[in-house]
Protein backbone atom coordinates (compact mmCIF):
# COMPACT_ATOMS: atom_id res chain seq x y z
CA UNK A 1 0.00 0.00 0.00
CA UNK A 2 1.37 3.41 -0.97
CA UNK A 3 1.76 6.18 1.60
CA UNK A 4 -0.81 8.65 0.36
CA UNK A 5 -3.78 10.85 1.18
CA UNK A 6 -6.74 9.58 -0.85
CA UNK A 7 -10.02 11.37 -0.23
CA UNK A 8 -12.62 8.65 0.45
CA UNK A 9 -15.46 11.01 -0.44
CA UNK A 10 -14.43 10.97 -4.09
CA UNK A 11 -11.44 8.61 -4.48
CA UNK A 12 -9.08 11.41 -5.48
CA UNK A 13 -5.39 11.01 -4.59
CA UNK A 14 -4.32 14.32 -3.09
CA UNK A 15 -0.77 13.73 -1.91
CA UNK A 16 1.78 10.93 -1.98
CA UNK A 17 4.92 10.35 0.06
CA UNK A 18 8.11 8.37 -0.41
CA UNK A 19 8.87 5.84 2.29
CA UNK A 20 11.91 6.58 4.44
CA UNK A 21 15.09 4.93 3.32
CA UNK A 22 17.35 2.81 5.51
CA UNK A 23 19.75 5.68 6.19
CA UNK A 24 17.02 8.02 7.48
CA UNK A 25 15.42 5.27 9.53
CA UNK A 26 18.79 4.49 11.12
CA UNK A 27 19.29 8.17 11.95
CA UNK A 28 15.95 8.31 13.69
CA UNK A 29 16.55 5.16 15.71
CA UNK A 30 19.89 6.55 16.86
CA UNK A 31 18.22 9.83 17.75
CA UNK A 32 15.51 8.07 19.76
CA UNK A 33 18.09 6.20 21.84
CA UNK A 34 20.22 9.29 22.41
CA UNK A 35 17.23 11.44 23.34
CA UNK A 36 15.92 8.90 25.81
CA UNK A 37 19.17 8.97 27.76
CA UNK A 38 18.58 12.61 28.68
CA UNK A 39 14.78 12.90 28.51
CA UNK A 40 14.31 10.08 31.03
CA UNK A 41 15.90 12.28 33.72
CA UNK A 42 13.64 15.30 33.19
CA UNK A 43 11.36 16.27 36.06
CA UNK A 44 7.64 15.57 35.91
CA UNK A 45 7.01 19.31 36.11
CA UNK A 46 8.98 19.89 32.91
CA UNK A 47 7.27 17.04 31.07
CA UNK A 48 3.90 18.42 32.19
CA UNK A 49 4.81 21.90 30.97
CA UNK A 50 5.63 20.53 27.52
CA UNK A 51 2.53 18.32 27.39
CA UNK A 52 0.23 21.18 28.38
CA UNK A 53 1.83 23.35 25.70
CA UNK A 54 1.17 20.63 23.12
CA UNK A 55 -2.48 20.48 24.25
CA UNK A 56 -2.79 24.27 23.86
CA UNK A 57 -1.36 24.08 20.34
CA UNK A 58 -3.75 21.27 19.44
CA UNK A 59 -6.68 23.39 20.58
CA UNK A 60 -5.44 26.22 18.36
CA UNK A 61 -5.07 23.81 15.42
CA UNK A 62 -8.42 22.08 15.96
CA UNK A 63 -10.17 23.21 12.80
CA UNK A 64 -7.16 22.63 10.59
CA UNK A 65 -6.35 19.14 11.83
CA UNK A 66 -10.04 18.16 11.88
CA UNK A 67 -10.30 18.92 8.18
CA UNK A 68 -7.11 16.96 7.52
CA UNK A 69 -8.50 13.90 9.32
CA UNK A 70 -11.79 14.14 7.45
CA UNK A 71 -10.00 14.45 4.13
CA UNK A 72 -7.77 11.46 4.83
CA UNK A 73 -10.24 8.94 6.29
CA UNK A 74 -13.76 10.33 5.84
CA UNK A 75 -15.16 10.88 9.34
CA UNK A 76 -17.72 13.73 9.62
CA UNK A 77 -15.84 16.93 10.38
CA UNK A 78 -17.90 17.49 13.54
CA UNK A 79 -16.59 14.20 14.89
CA UNK A 80 -13.06 15.10 13.83
CA UNK A 81 -13.21 18.31 15.87
CA UNK A 82 -14.46 16.34 18.85
CA UNK A 83 -11.57 13.89 18.43
CA UNK A 84 -9.04 16.72 18.52
CA UNK A 85 -10.66 18.18 21.64
CA UNK A 86 -10.62 14.77 23.32
CA UNK A 87 -6.91 14.42 22.61
CA UNK A 88 -6.13 17.78 24.21
CA UNK A 89 -8.16 16.72 27.25
CA UNK A 90 -6.21 13.48 27.61
CA UNK A 91 -2.88 15.28 27.27
CA UNK A 92 -3.81 17.65 30.09
CA UNK A 93 -5.10 14.76 32.19
CA UNK A 94 -1.77 12.95 32.01
CA UNK A 95 0.16 16.18 32.53
CA UNK A 96 -1.77 16.66 35.75
CA UNK A 97 -1.77 13.06 37.01
CA UNK A 98 1.42 11.31 35.82
CA UNK A 99 3.58 12.21 38.82
CA UNK A 100 0.95 10.90 41.22
CA UNK A 101 0.32 7.75 39.16
CA UNK A 102 4.04 6.92 39.03
CA UNK A 103 4.93 7.94 42.59
CA UNK A 104 7.07 5.55 44.59
CA UNK A 105 5.03 2.96 46.46
CA UNK A 106 5.92 1.83 49.96
CA UNK A 107 5.03 -1.74 50.97
CA UNK A 108 3.38 -2.33 54.34
CA UNK A 109 5.78 -1.80 57.23
CA UNK A 110 5.24 -5.35 58.50
CA UNK A 111 6.21 -6.78 55.12
CA UNK A 112 9.31 -4.57 54.93
CA UNK A 113 10.40 -5.80 58.36
CA UNK A 114 9.61 -9.42 57.50
CA UNK A 115 11.85 -9.15 54.41
CA UNK A 116 14.78 -8.10 56.56
CA UNK A 117 14.94 -4.61 55.07
CA UNK A 118 15.31 -1.30 56.82
CA UNK A 119 13.17 0.21 54.09
CA UNK A 120 11.84 -0.72 50.65
CA UNK A 121 9.92 0.84 47.82
CA UNK A 122 8.60 0.18 44.33
CA UNK A 123 9.64 2.66 41.67
CA UNK A 124 8.34 3.10 38.11
CA UNK A 125 11.10 3.79 35.59
CA UNK A 126 10.74 4.34 31.80
CA UNK A 127 11.74 1.59 29.39
CA UNK A 128 13.07 3.54 26.41
CA UNK A 129 11.94 4.01 22.79
CA UNK A 130 8.46 2.52 22.27
CA UNK A 131 7.18 1.67 18.78
CA UNK A 132 3.51 2.52 18.18
CA UNK A 133 1.77 0.89 15.21
CA UNK A 134 -1.47 2.81 14.83
CA UNK A 135 -4.64 2.62 12.66
CA UNK A 136 -6.43 5.16 10.54
CA UNK A 137 -9.89 5.14 12.13
CA UNK A 138 -9.09 7.55 14.98
CA UNK A 139 -5.87 8.90 13.50
CA UNK A 140 -5.24 11.45 16.26
CA UNK A 141 -6.80 9.82 19.33
CA UNK A 142 -5.23 6.38 18.92
CA UNK A 143 -1.79 7.99 18.89
CA UNK A 144 -2.33 10.48 21.71
CA UNK A 145 -3.68 7.85 24.09
CA UNK A 146 -0.30 6.14 23.70
CA UNK A 147 1.92 9.20 23.37
CA UNK A 148 0.65 11.24 26.31
CA UNK A 149 1.28 8.56 28.98
CA UNK A 150 4.46 7.29 27.31
CA UNK A 151 6.07 10.72 27.18
CA UNK A 152 4.90 11.63 30.68
CA UNK A 153 6.50 8.41 31.96
CA UNK A 154 9.84 9.41 30.42
CA UNK A 155 9.76 7.17 27.36
CA UNK A 156 10.20 8.35 23.78
CA UNK A 157 7.88 7.42 20.91
CA UNK A 158 8.32 6.07 17.39
CA UNK A 159 5.09 6.21 15.37
CA UNK A 160 4.38 3.95 12.43
CA UNK A 161 0.96 5.24 11.41
CA UNK A 162 -1.44 3.82 8.85
CA UNK A 163 -0.33 4.57 5.31
CA UNK A 164 -3.55 6.38 4.37
CA UNK A 165 -3.19 9.11 7.04
CA UNK A 166 0.33 10.47 6.43
CA UNK A 167 -0.58 14.12 6.90
CA UNK A 168 -2.05 13.40 10.33
CA UNK A 169 1.05 11.37 11.22
CA UNK A 170 3.40 14.19 10.26
CA UNK A 171 1.23 16.71 12.08
CA UNK A 172 1.67 14.76 15.32
CA UNK A 173 5.46 14.85 15.09
CA UNK A 174 5.35 18.56 14.35
CA UNK A 175 2.93 19.20 17.23
CA UNK A 176 5.29 17.78 19.85
CA UNK A 177 8.29 19.57 18.33
CA UNK A 178 6.47 22.92 18.37
CA UNK A 179 5.54 22.32 22.00
CA UNK A 180 9.22 22.16 22.89
CA UNK A 181 9.88 18.43 23.17
CA UNK A 182 13.34 17.45 21.94
CA UNK A 183 13.41 16.23 18.33
CA UNK A 184 13.88 12.61 19.30
CA UNK A 185 11.06 12.46 21.87
CA UNK A 186 8.38 11.74 19.28
CA UNK A 187 9.14 10.78 15.69
CA UNK A 188 6.91 9.72 12.81
CA UNK A 189 8.37 6.96 10.66
CA UNK A 190 6.95 7.12 7.15
CA UNK A 191 7.42 3.45 6.31
CA UNK A 192 5.23 0.67 5.03
CA UNK A 193 3.96 -2.19 7.16
CA UNK A 194 6.74 -4.41 5.83
CA UNK A 195 9.30 -2.39 7.80
CA UNK A 196 7.68 -3.00 11.19
CA UNK A 197 9.31 -6.36 11.83
CA UNK A 198 12.87 -5.08 11.40
CA UNK A 199 12.18 -2.00 13.53
CA UNK A 200 10.75 -4.13 16.34
CA UNK A 201 13.75 -6.44 16.18
CA UNK A 202 16.15 -3.52 16.65
CA UNK A 203 17.64 -3.61 20.16
CA UNK A 204 17.14 0.14 20.53
CA UNK A 205 13.36 -0.36 20.48
CA UNK A 206 12.30 -1.62 23.90
CA UNK A 207 8.54 -2.23 23.53
CA UNK A 208 5.61 -1.87 21.17
CA UNK A 209 1.94 -1.01 21.20
CA UNK A 210 -0.45 -1.78 18.37
CA UNK A 211 -4.04 -0.93 17.66
CA UNK A 212 -5.34 -2.65 14.57
CA UNK A 213 -6.38 -5.91 13.00
CA UNK A 214 -5.94 -9.35 14.48
CA UNK A 215 -3.41 -10.43 11.81
CA UNK A 216 -1.31 -7.31 12.47
CA UNK A 217 -1.48 -7.98 16.18
CA UNK A 218 -0.38 -11.58 15.72
CA UNK A 219 2.62 -10.47 13.64
CA UNK A 220 3.78 -7.88 16.17
CA UNK A 221 3.18 -10.17 19.14
CA UNK A 222 5.10 -12.99 17.44
CA UNK A 223 8.16 -10.86 16.78
CA UNK A 224 8.01 -9.21 20.19
CA UNK A 225 7.77 -12.63 21.83
CA UNK A 226 10.80 -13.84 19.94
CA UNK A 227 12.72 -10.71 20.99
CA UNK A 228 11.29 -10.80 24.55
CA UNK A 229 9.80 -7.30 24.36
CA UNK A 230 6.71 -5.97 26.10
CA UNK A 231 3.63 -5.34 23.94
CA UNK A 232 0.14 -3.95 24.37
CA UNK A 233 -2.43 -4.96 21.76
CA UNK A 234 -5.87 -3.47 21.12
CA UNK A 235 -7.37 -5.44 18.27
CA UNK A 236 -10.84 -5.95 16.85
CA UNK A 237 -14.19 -5.88 18.56
CA UNK A 238 -17.73 -7.07 17.95
CA UNK A 239 -19.33 -5.53 21.00
CA UNK A 240 -22.75 -6.68 22.20
CA UNK A 241 -25.52 -4.19 23.03
CA UNK A 242 -28.02 -6.01 25.25
CA UNK A 243 -31.53 -4.64 25.81
CA UNK A 244 -33.70 -6.10 28.59
CA UNK A 245 -37.43 -5.53 29.26
CA UNK A 246 -36.91 -2.91 31.98
CA UNK A 247 -34.84 -0.66 29.70
CA UNK A 248 -35.91 2.78 28.53
CA UNK A 249 -36.52 1.68 24.95
CA UNK A 250 -36.64 5.15 23.41
CA UNK A 251 -33.31 6.09 24.95
CA UNK A 252 -31.75 2.68 24.28
CA UNK A 253 -32.69 2.82 20.58
CA UNK A 254 -31.44 6.39 20.24
CA UNK A 255 -28.07 5.56 21.80
CA UNK A 256 -27.90 2.30 19.83
CA UNK A 257 -27.90 4.24 16.55
CA UNK A 258 -25.04 6.45 17.68
CA UNK A 259 -23.17 3.48 19.15
CA UNK A 260 -23.31 1.66 15.81
CA UNK A 261 -22.52 4.48 13.36
CA UNK A 262 -20.00 6.58 15.30
CA UNK A 263 -16.97 7.22 13.10
CA UNK A 264 -18.99 5.90 10.12
CA UNK A 265 -19.26 2.59 11.96
CA UNK A 266 -15.50 2.11 11.79
CA UNK A 267 -14.71 1.76 15.47
CA UNK A 268 -13.50 -1.26 17.41
CA UNK A 269 -15.70 -0.26 20.36
CA UNK A 270 -18.79 0.47 18.28
CA UNK A 271 -21.75 -1.68 19.30
CA UNK A 272 -22.23 -4.19 16.50
CA UNK A 273 -24.44 -7.02 17.80
CA UNK A 274 -27.79 -5.92 19.25
CA UNK A 275 -29.18 -8.63 21.51
CA UNK A 276 -32.76 -7.88 22.56
CA UNK A 277 -35.03 -9.73 24.98
CA UNK A 278 -37.96 -11.24 23.10
CA UNK A 279 -40.52 -9.28 25.17
CA UNK A 280 -39.23 -5.96 23.76
CA UNK A 281 -37.60 -7.13 20.55
CA UNK A 282 -40.23 -5.84 18.13
CA UNK A 283 -40.61 -2.48 19.87
CA UNK A 284 -36.84 -1.92 19.99
CA UNK A 285 -36.29 -3.09 16.42
CA UNK A 286 -38.92 -0.67 15.11
CA UNK A 287 -37.29 2.27 16.86
CA UNK A 288 -33.75 1.23 15.98
CA UNK A 289 -34.42 0.65 12.28
CA UNK A 290 -36.25 3.97 12.03
CA UNK A 291 -33.28 5.73 13.59
CA UNK A 292 -30.78 4.06 11.28
CA UNK A 293 -32.90 4.81 8.23
CA UNK A 294 -33.19 8.49 9.17
CA UNK A 295 -29.44 9.14 9.31
CA UNK A 296 -28.05 11.67 6.87
CA UNK A 297 -25.30 10.17 4.70
CA UNK A 298 -23.16 12.51 2.65
CA UNK A 299 -20.18 14.79 2.29
CA UNK A 300 -18.23 14.51 5.56
CA UNK A 301 -17.24 18.17 5.35
CA UNK A 302 -20.88 19.22 5.74
CA UNK A 303 -21.96 20.11 9.26
CA UNK A 304 -25.22 18.16 9.01
CA UNK A 305 -23.66 14.90 7.79
CA UNK A 306 -24.01 12.03 10.26
CA UNK A 307 -22.39 9.23 8.24
CA UNK A 308 -19.61 9.77 5.73
CA UNK A 309 -17.78 7.37 3.41
CA UNK A 310 -15.81 4.36 4.50
CA UNK A 311 -12.07 4.92 4.54
CA UNK A 312 -11.21 2.81 1.50
CA UNK A 313 -12.65 0.98 -1.47
CA UNK A 314 -11.35 -2.30 -0.03
CA UNK A 315 -13.06 -1.60 3.28
CA UNK A 316 -16.38 -1.10 1.57
CA UNK A 317 -15.94 -4.27 -0.46
CA UNK A 318 -15.18 -6.26 2.70
CA UNK A 319 -18.33 -4.93 4.36
CA UNK A 320 -20.45 -5.74 1.30
CA UNK A 321 -19.15 -9.31 1.32
CA UNK A 322 -20.31 -9.78 4.91
CA UNK A 323 -23.77 -8.40 4.14
CA UNK A 324 -24.11 -10.47 0.97
CA UNK A 325 -23.03 -13.63 2.78
CA UNK A 326 -25.65 -13.02 5.48
CA UNK A 327 -28.32 -12.35 2.87
CA UNK A 328 -27.49 -15.59 1.08
CA UNK A 329 -27.72 -17.40 4.41
CA UNK A 330 -31.26 -16.18 4.97
CA UNK A 331 -30.80 -12.96 6.95
CA UNK A 332 -33.43 -10.25 6.57
CA UNK A 333 -32.28 -6.79 5.50
CA UNK A 334 -34.44 -4.36 7.50
CA UNK A 335 -32.83 -1.26 5.98
CA UNK A 336 -29.87 -0.41 3.76
CA UNK A 337 -27.80 -3.21 2.31
CA UNK A 338 -27.21 -1.73 -1.14
CA UNK A 339 -24.24 0.30 -2.38
CA UNK A 340 -25.35 3.76 -3.53
CA UNK A 341 -24.52 5.14 -6.96
CA UNK A 342 -21.97 7.90 -7.38
CA UNK A 343 -18.38 8.63 -6.39
CA UNK A 344 -16.86 7.91 -3.00
CA UNK A 345 -16.82 4.82 -0.79
CA UNK A 346 -20.21 5.25 0.83
CA UNK A 347 -22.32 2.49 2.35
CA UNK A 348 -25.78 3.04 3.87
CA UNK A 349 -26.68 2.38 7.52
CA UNK A 350 -27.86 -1.23 7.46
CA UNK A 351 -29.70 -3.51 9.88
CA UNK A 352 -29.75 -7.29 9.49
CA UNK A 353 -31.95 -9.73 11.41
CA UNK A 354 -32.21 -13.50 11.53
CA UNK A 355 -28.48 -13.99 12.04
CA UNK A 356 -27.19 -17.54 12.46
CA UNK A 357 -23.86 -18.88 13.70
CA UNK A 358 -23.00 -20.06 10.18
CA UNK A 359 -22.92 -16.53 8.78
CA UNK A 360 -19.58 -14.77 8.55
CA UNK A 361 -20.96 -11.60 10.09
CA UNK A 362 -21.68 -13.55 13.27
CA UNK A 363 -17.99 -14.43 13.61
CA UNK A 364 -16.24 -11.48 11.96
CA UNK A 365 -16.09 -7.79 12.78
CA UNK A 366 -18.26 -5.59 10.55
CA UNK A 367 -16.21 -2.40 10.14
CA UNK A 368 -18.85 -0.03 8.86
CA UNK A 369 -22.45 1.07 9.59
CA UNK A 370 -23.97 -2.44 9.61
CA UNK A 371 -25.84 -3.74 12.69
CA UNK A 372 -27.03 -7.26 13.46
CA UNK A 373 -30.16 -7.95 15.54
CA UNK A 374 -30.55 -11.03 17.76
CA UNK A 375 -33.58 -12.17 19.75
CA UNK A 376 -32.91 -13.59 23.25
CA UNK A 377 -35.48 -15.58 25.22
CA UNK A 378 -34.06 -14.55 28.61
CA UNK A 379 -30.99 -13.21 30.40
CA UNK A 380 -29.13 -16.51 30.16
CA UNK A 381 -29.52 -16.65 26.41
CA UNK A 382 -28.53 -12.98 26.10
CA UNK A 383 -25.27 -13.74 27.91
CA UNK A 384 -24.65 -16.81 25.73
CA UNK A 385 -25.13 -14.82 22.52
CA UNK A 386 -23.02 -11.94 23.79
CA UNK A 387 -20.13 -14.25 24.68
CA UNK A 388 -20.41 -16.27 21.46
CA UNK A 389 -17.65 -14.22 19.85
CA UNK A 390 -13.91 -14.46 19.40
CA UNK A 391 -13.70 -10.85 20.55
CA UNK A 392 -14.10 -9.29 23.98
CA UNK A 393 -13.38 -5.59 23.82
CA UNK A 394 -16.36 -3.92 25.51
CA UNK A 395 -20.10 -4.36 26.01
CA UNK A 396 -23.28 -2.38 26.58
CA UNK A 397 -26.20 -3.42 28.80
CA UNK A 398 -29.58 -1.72 29.11
CA UNK A 399 -31.61 -2.66 32.18
CA UNK A 400 -32.97 -1.06 35.36
CA UNK A 401 -32.80 -4.33 37.27
CA UNK A 402 -29.75 -4.31 39.57
CA UNK A 403 -29.71 -8.10 39.84
CA UNK A 404 -29.43 -8.27 36.05
CA UNK A 405 -26.63 -5.70 36.10
CA UNK A 406 -24.74 -7.88 38.59
CA UNK A 407 -25.12 -10.93 36.33
CA UNK A 408 -23.92 -9.11 33.24
CA UNK A 409 -20.93 -7.59 35.02
CA UNK A 410 -20.04 -11.03 36.38
CA UNK A 411 -20.56 -13.05 33.21
CA UNK A 412 -19.86 -10.92 30.13
CA UNK A 413 -16.46 -11.66 28.62
CA UNK A 414 -15.24 -8.15 27.86
CA UNK A 415 -12.81 -5.49 28.99
CA UNK A 416 -15.67 -3.14 29.86
CA UNK A 417 -19.36 -3.24 30.75
CA UNK A 418 -21.28 -0.01 30.14
CA UNK A 419 -24.70 0.05 31.79
CA UNK A 420 -27.44 2.22 30.22
CA UNK A 421 -24.93 4.00 28.02
CA UNK A 422 -22.54 3.41 25.14
CA UNK A 423 -18.87 2.52 25.37
CA UNK A 424 -16.57 5.52 25.27
CA UNK A 425 -12.91 5.83 26.25
CA UNK A 426 -11.86 8.32 28.91
CA UNK A 427 -8.31 9.02 30.15
CA UNK A 428 -9.21 8.12 33.75
CA UNK A 429 -10.50 4.60 32.94
CA UNK A 430 -8.47 1.61 31.70
CA UNK A 431 -9.21 0.56 28.12
CA UNK A 432 -8.58 -2.79 26.47
CA UNK A 433 -10.05 -6.22 25.92
CA UNK A 434 -9.80 -9.98 26.32
CA UNK A 435 -9.84 -12.96 23.97
CA UNK A 436 -8.86 -11.91 20.44
CA UNK A 437 -9.44 -8.25 21.22
CA UNK A 438 -5.92 -8.18 22.64
CA UNK A 439 -4.22 -7.73 25.98
CA UNK A 440 -2.80 -5.02 28.17
CA UNK A 441 -4.48 -1.71 28.93
CA UNK A 442 -4.30 1.84 27.68
CA UNK A 443 -5.29 4.99 29.57
CA UNK A 444 -5.58 5.55 33.34
CA UNK A 445 -2.81 4.54 35.73
CA UNK A 446 -2.82 1.06 34.24
CA UNK A 447 -1.94 2.46 30.81
CA UNK A 448 0.95 4.65 31.91
CA UNK A 449 2.50 1.78 33.88
CA UNK A 450 2.41 -0.65 30.91
CA UNK A 451 5.68 0.74 29.58
CA UNK A 452 7.49 1.16 32.87
CA UNK A 453 10.16 -0.94 34.53
CA UNK A 454 8.48 -1.75 37.85
CA UNK A 455 11.53 -1.76 40.09
CA UNK A 456 11.87 -3.10 43.63
CA UNK A 457 14.31 -1.06 45.72
CA UNK A 458 15.42 -2.87 48.93
CA UNK A 459 17.68 -1.52 51.65
CA UNK A 460 19.35 -3.81 54.16
CA UNK A 461 19.05 -3.21 57.88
Amino acid sequence: MSIATVNPANGETLKTYEAMGEEELERRLQLARATFRTYRTTAFAERARLMNRAADLLDEDQEEIARVMTTEMGKPVKQARAEAAKCAKAMRWYAGHAEELLADEEPAAADVKDSGASRALVRYRPLGPVLAVMPWNFPLWQVIRFAAPALMAGNVGLLKHASNVPQTALYLEDLFHRAGFAEGCFQTLLVGSGAVDDILRDERVKAATLTGSEPAGRAVASTAGEMVKKTVLELGGSDPFVVMPSADLDRAAEVAVTARVQNNGQSCIAAKRFIVHTDVYDAFAERFVAGMRALKVGDPMREDTEVGPLSSERGRADLEELVDDARRGGASVLCGGERPDGPGWYYPPTVLAGITREMRIHREEAFGPVATLYRAADLDEAVLIANDSLFGLSSNVWTRDESEVDRFVRDLEAGGVYVNGMTASHPAFPFGGVKRSGYGRELSGHGIREFCNITTVWHGA
